[in-house]
């Protein structure tokens, strides 16, 4: 389990644009078309990573609880799935099929969007504004696989609740920490 902590982005960034194939609906889909009208969260995860594996039920219940407050939700894998074949397109289909990601899911295959973004690793979470502008990136909260430190989201919902009710945001903004993009 290779450890990489995300880049962190600067605050303030302009979310980069991107078109990417859902791996849910067979559809293509830009940030615009899936932008909220509160923000949007884009987290770049993928199928194989043990920190995903250990997050992701907290990340769709963070999903279902704030995209009827008006939150967008997108994730993204941009692993090369030539060398990884467990992070391909089809297996994202089951992947979250499996795991009630009823939100998109989009397929990177270029690794331009996860470049654009600075993404470091599985999971990387990226909150903006409504008007696009980055105003939290870093971690769910502290649990990680094998610490014992329970799954909470804490650190990512305190940004949301900060984000949608006009809250001043909890400094400092901890990097995420999980499995390297694995490059071309």
């Amino acid at each position: 389990m290779a450890r990489t902590e995300s880049t962190m982005l600067p605050l303030g960034t302009i979310a980069p644009e991107f078109y990417l194939k859902d791996t849910n609906s067979n559809h293509t889909f830009s940030f615009e078309d899936l932008k909220g009208s509160k923000g949007t969260l884009a987290m770049f995860i993928c199928n194989h990573c043990p920190f995903v594996h250990h997050v992701i039920t907290e990340i769709v219940m963070i999903a279902n609880d704030y995209r009827v407050q008006g939150l967008g939700v997108i994730a993204i894998s941009s692993n090369d799935a030539g060398k990884y074949p467990q992070d391909g397109p089809e297996l994202m289909t089951d992947f979250a099929m499996e795991n009630k990601i009823d939100f998109p899911y989009l397929y990177d295959e270029s690794q331009e969007t996860a470049k654009a973004y600075q993404a470091a690793c599985t999971p990387d979470f990226y909150l903006f504004d409504s008007q696009d502008k980055l105003f939290y990136r870093g971690q769910l909260d502290d649990s990680r696989p094998g610490n014992g430190i329970p799954l909470s989201g804490s650190d990512l919902r305190g940004a949301i609740d900060a984000l949608i009710y006009n809250r001043s945001l909890k400094e400092p903004q901890k990097p995420s920490l999980g499995c390297g993009i694995k490059w071309k």
